[in-house]
Parts: C-alpha cells; structure tokens; sequence
C-alpha cells in the first residue's frame, strides 16, 4: 500500500519534523544493547550535521525522532569543510548549485563540476537531508546485518516525516515520543523505559539534544514532568501516532 503524501513532505530549511521508520514485517531492529547505542551512535555521526535533535525514542521494531532541520548556511558551512573525497553525490549536487564556485578553491571546482544536475534541483535542500537519512539507515542496516547474520532490507521504504506546523502539534509530538513505551505496553510507566530521551532532558548531564529549548517550551522542567504525566495517556492514540 502507497504511503500517504502527508508522511513524504519535503524538508525545508529550520524545519521541524517527526519522523518515524519501523522494520519490515515487524522484525526485531534492535537485538541487543549494543545495537541501540550503535544506532544512536550512528545517528550522531551521520545526522547531526544537518539536524538537531529535541527528543526521541527506540522501540523493539521501529523508532521516533522529533527534529528541527539545521540552516542552509550551518550545512553549506560543514560540507564546504568537508573532504572533497568524502562527499556523497547528493552533497556535491547541494553544493554546485547552492554555493558561489568562483568563491570556491579550483580543485573543488573542477570535482564538483563533475557531478550532473539533479533532475528537480529546486528540491536540491530536501534531497540532500533525504539522502542523508537514508544513509544512516543504510550504515545501521548493514552492521545489524552483517553482526546477526541477516540478509535483505531491514528498513521499511520510504520512511515516514510529518511536518510540525503549530504549537499543539509540537507539544502532542515531545509527549507522544516519549510515551510510546507506554503505548504499545512495554512498561506501565513511560518514565521507567530506558530507551528514550526522556532520561536526558530531565537530567544535567551533557547532551546534544535541543534540552534547554525543550523545557523553555514547556515553562519549567516541573512543568515539563507535570504536562507529561498528565497528558500521556490521553495522546496514545491521536494524530500524530505515524504506526498505521
């Protein structure tokens, strides 16, 4: 069955976006421990160039991120410090087209010139985070793969991401994200599951996640605890659950 095109919008500029993948026939997509620290490792390496993180959850088959694109100048600023060798096709298409090349060193020119137009390069933005999460999806598939002796895709295609177009939508995504262990009857108490960003927002310890803007959202981090608490059960099952 086609996905919806309201779990495919395209990525804009400062963004912000759920985003949801689960496994293909509802296999297992963590087997150990050491799985989802790789799988949050990866994600840190591949992906937080280009986006940042406000909160997120790993399940037994599938994951939740809520994030918020990076500019377009904080993305041009780390690919044009990048090697030119370790740029991906989709990298130096976003470059060539969006970067002054007589600004830019001759060798880079002469490499970037190289790569042929995409076929839709207004959407040259949206392709390079698209291609981006695909590739951490790849990386994490092929070590799972390759440690548990399996074969074939791992991942559902296409991955779902909706857009987070108002202040409610917002609010019910942080709170449904981290309730999900609690949804699907993994524990009676969402705040007793250890796979979840939960545990770092309301902690102090050092963290990459959007944490500061999270509670500044919220009002207060007892604020932040209280609204969760109240209102975890009552988003168990409204729109922005992605799982259908």
């Amino acid at each position: 069955m086609p996905v919806p095109e309201k779990y495919l919008v395209d990525f804009e500029e400062a963004g912000i976006y759920h985003i949801y993948n689960r496994t293909n026939n509802n296999e297992k997509l963590f087997l150990t421990d050491e799985n989802r620290l790789f799988f949050l490792k990866r994600y840190r390496e591949i992906l937080s160039p280009f986006i940042d993180t406000y909160c997120w959850c790993l399940m037994p088959n599938h994951f939740h991120l809520l994030i918020k694109i990076k500019s377009e100048k904080e993305i041009m600023n780390y690919l044009k410090n990048k090697p030119t060798a370790a740029l991906t096709i989709t990298e130096k298409i976003f470059l060539q087209r969006i970067t002054n090349l007589s600004n830019t060193p001759a060798h880079r020119v002469d490499n970037l010139s190289k790569v042929v137009n995409p076929v839709n390069p207004e959407n040259t933005f949206s392709i390079l985070i698209e291609q981006t999460f695909k590739r951490f999806f790849q990386s994490y598939a092929l070590a799972f793969n390759k440690q548990h002796h399996r074969k074939g895709n791992l991942f559902y295609k296409p991955f779902k991401r909706v857009s987070i177009k108002n202040d409610t939508h917002f609010t019910m995504a942080v709170i449904y994200i981290h309730a999900n262990a609690a949804k699907h009857t993994l524990k009676k108490d969402f705040t007793a599951y250890p796979w979840s960003s939960w545990h770092s927002i309301i902690s102090n310890s050092p963290t990459l996640l959007l944490r500061n803007e999270i509670i500044e959202w919220f009002g207060s981090l007892e604020i932040f605890i209280k609204t969760h608490k109240e209102l975890a059960a009552f988003y168990y099952n409204c729109e922005i659950a992605l799982e259908d």
